[in-house]
């Protein structure tokens, strides 16, 4: 996915912005870059590949040399940026969170218009920020180029643009990701985590809304261009993504996370399905909160039957080869022995997605002498692939274990009940949930309803995207 930091101060702020990207880089796993601007040294950039070493490492040289009082940061899972861009509004750098879905429509239609040529990558594929940069020029401002941008765009975006002298930041239109500002007494921050810069002396100032246009400079933040009241910010950044230190519309990460697993216990015992295990315990690390939540409210004691190996390989999925990544995953899971053998385990993950790390983790506590295991997943299941933010890798729906079943059972007709199979209480509902106890081995299974998670958020339903579970927009 993504995200990215930056400031603009009366002193020279390249150790901030280089401590509050590092604290993104759970967001994506493939590059990460830094641009700032001296008067005597202009413009400096660096960009680095992340696959193999975390950004701190890869970026502390650089650190030592950059010098500026403004500087942006990202960590990105696709495109290198930021970009530097000189248009006939200026020179400036740029960088972008989200996913364009009709790049290659927009880049066409540049180039039937009388657009020169785009820089590309190695695959061929047009740089994102280069295409927005490239649809800002269209209009003669940079809200009008923005705005613009932002309409013809199928997806989402959400971006900062620095210039020689401020910093211009502009949340999607639809509010699916977070922008915060923070506030010191020398100038102001944006994070798309708010926690990034709590270490760094800000206070948070100020939270973008759906569409809104701010400037940043050392002595003021000026809203260029309204934003809405109307959004539709993902729940999955609470259920999955989100760091738990972050804040989102004034939702704590962890807060929800444990609200969530409360809810699931008051579900199960409301239903008479509390299962009678030994444990309860999460799948690390973000299923971990969601655990203690239902330990909390069943009385069921909390276990750390296994404990994930991270030092050198912080998550799962950083390979870009699927078969790596399962044999990382595979290899990071050290058993703790004594809560294991003999034991019955009720675990909660954050999702249940292809099911096959699943699967694998609960081979391995049974080759560890699990007597039962019992999986709760934190969210509905996930039936549709992310068109706006691209959290899964997924290239199709039907690598999605749910919907693998659905297609397999009714075929291209079965996704008319997506509801019914997302019930338990339905023949479908209970089917699914048997389907995918038998083929991951698990001895019950359950998923948090879509109702249960819009009440740990705690926000209006309407203003949550939950189009992964439900496919509605």
């Amino acid at each position: 996915m993504g995200g990215f930091f930056g400031a603009v101060s009366a002193n020279d702020c390249i150790s901030d912005v280089f401590f509050g990207t590092d604290f993104h880089s759970h967001l994506g796993t493939r590059r990460g870059g830094l641009t700032s601007y001296a008067s005597d040294l202009g413009f400096q950039r660096n960009i680095h590949s992340i696959e193999s070493s975390p950004f701190r490492t890869k970026f502390e040289k650089d650190v030592e040399k950059m010098r500026g009082l403004i500087c942006i940061g990202c960590i990105s899972d696709t495109d290198p940026q930021p970009i530097m861009v000189r248009s006939k509004l200026g020179l400036y750098a740029i960088s972008s969170i989200g996913i364009i879905t009709n790049a290659k429509e927009l880049s066409d239609e540049l180039l039937e218009s009388g657009h020169a040529n785009f820089e590309t990558m190695s695959s061929g594929s047009i740089n994102s920020c280069g295409l927005i940069a490239a649809l800002i020029a269209q209009k003669d401002t940079f809200v009008e180029g923005i705005r613009y941008a932002q309409d013809k765009i199928k997806g989402t975006m959400s971006l900062a643009l620095m210039t020689e002298d401020s910093i211009i930041l502009a949340r999607d239109k639809m509010g699916r990701l977070p922008i915060v500002i923070g506030k010191r007494s020398d100038g102001y921050c944006f994070a798309q985590e708010s926690f990034a810069f709590q270490k760094l002396g800000y206070e948070t100032y100020h939270e973008l809304k759906a569409g809104e246009i701010v400037r940043l400079t050392k002595d003021n933040m000026e809203v260029m261009a309204v934003g809405r009241d109307d959004m539709k910010i993902c729940t999955f950044l609470w259920t999955y993504y989100g760091y738990p230190n972050a804040c989102y519309e004034g939702v704590n990460v962890e807060v929800m996370r444990t609200k969530n697993g409360e809810i699931m216990a008051e579900y199960d015992m409301t239903h008479n399905q509390l299962p009678d295990v030994d444990y309860v315990c999460g799948v690390p690390d973000s299923g971990i909160p969601h655990a203690i939540g239902y330990a909390n409210k069943s009385g069921i004691p909390f276990a750390r039957p296994f404990i994930k190996y991270t030092p050198t390989w912080s998550r799962s999925f950083m390979p870009t080869n699927q078969t790596m990544r399962n044999k990382v995953a595979k290899m990071k899971l050290l058993p703790v022995p004594e809560l294991i053998k003999g034991k019955k385990l009720l675990f909660v993950d954050d999702s249940i997605v292809r099911g096959t790390q699943m699967r694998e983790t609960v081979e391995f506590l049974y080759e560890n002498g699990a007597k039962e295991v019992h999986m709760r997943s934190a969210c509905p299941p996930i039936m549709y692939g992310c068109k706006y933010l691209n959290f899964s890798r997924s290239s199709s729906e039907m690598e999605l274990i749910a919907r693998q079943i659905i297609d397999e059972y009714e075929g291209a007709d079965g996704v008319n009940y997506i509801k019914e199979y997302c019930d338990s209480s339905t023949e479908r509902g209970r089917m699914l949930r048997d389907e995918i106890c038998r083929r991951l081995k698990l001895t019950s299974l359950e998923f948090q309803s879509l109702e249960g998670t819009v009440k740990a958020v705690g926000l209006p339903g309407c203003k949550l995207c939950t189009y992964c579970w439900t496919g509605e927009e």
